[in-house]
């Protein structure tokens, strides 16, 4: 029963860590970055393939007005052929209908052209200001990134000091200390009340001394005064 509950308490650490892992936000904020990245390049390729699509019909369209005006001048040239006599008038009506008919087609066509370049180049700009909103915002989170992984380590720092302060005492220094403290302070109070003894001590032998000294005074008199009344001297009154 115990290996089964142990199994289990494995199987949540392993899930927390997996989770603490995944809610890691700096390193979500890189991925979304590589992602937002891809992104970007694949919007720019896309948006120079519509940018270059619309200049290359913008090209045909202005190529098929051409072809239009010019066939619109064959007809008016082919009649003035045939007024001047140079070409047969039923000949010329009906190469005058010919380049009338190819200038109405090739004009239907720049139309529709015209069209699609309109689109086109509005679907470009479109892309253009998506492609720079997508740019403004990656350099935004850029930005914020850098500052988040400098915020993370300050924290990481933070969180590792604060937890030596906590754990200080774990390994008993603070009560080492103490103990230090305390032998020292005893080690003070010793040496303190030897000098207070050795000070007793010489001011009692001082005080031996004195009162020999005084002794010797009164010795000495008394022998002087034993002198003097041997030899008959007396004192002046």
């Amino acid at each position: 029963m115990n290996i089964f509950k142990r199994l289990l308490r494995i199987g949540q650490a392993e899930i927390h860590a997996a989770v603490e892992k995944m809610e890691d936000p700096v390193k979500m904020t890189e991925q979304g970055l590589r992602e937002l990245q891809k992104d970007l390049t694949e919007a720019t390729e896309a948006y120079a393939k519509v940018k270059a699509l619309a200049i290359r019909t913008e090209n045909e369209q202005m190529q098929c007005q051409k072809e239009s005006l010019n066939y619109a001048e064959k007809a008016i040239l082919i009649m003035q052929k045939a007024q001047a006599g140079h070409v047969d008038l039923g000949k010329a009506e009906e190469l005058a209908r010919e380049a009338l008919s190819l200038r109405r087609k090739f004009y239907a066509e720049s139309e529709e052209l015209g069209h699609q370049v309109t689109t086109l180049q509005q679907s470009s700009r479109d892309m253009f200001r998506n492609t720079e909103i997508l740019k403004e915002n990656m350099e935004k989170w850029e930005k914020e990134l850098r500052t988040l992984k400098a915020r993370a380590k300050v924290s990481k720092a933070t969180e590792q000091v604060n937890k030596q302060l906590a754990q200080l005492d774990n390994n008993g220094t603070i009560a080492m200390l103490e103990r230090m403290k305390a032998k020292v302070e005893d080690q003070e109070a010793l040496a303190q009340a030897y000098g207070e003894i050795a000070r007793g001590k010489n001011s009692s032998l001082k005080h031996e001394l004195d009162e020999l000294l005084k002794d010797d005074s009164l010795s000495i008199e008394k022998d002087l005064k034993a002198i003097k009344e041997k030899l008959g001297i007396t004192d002046n009154p």
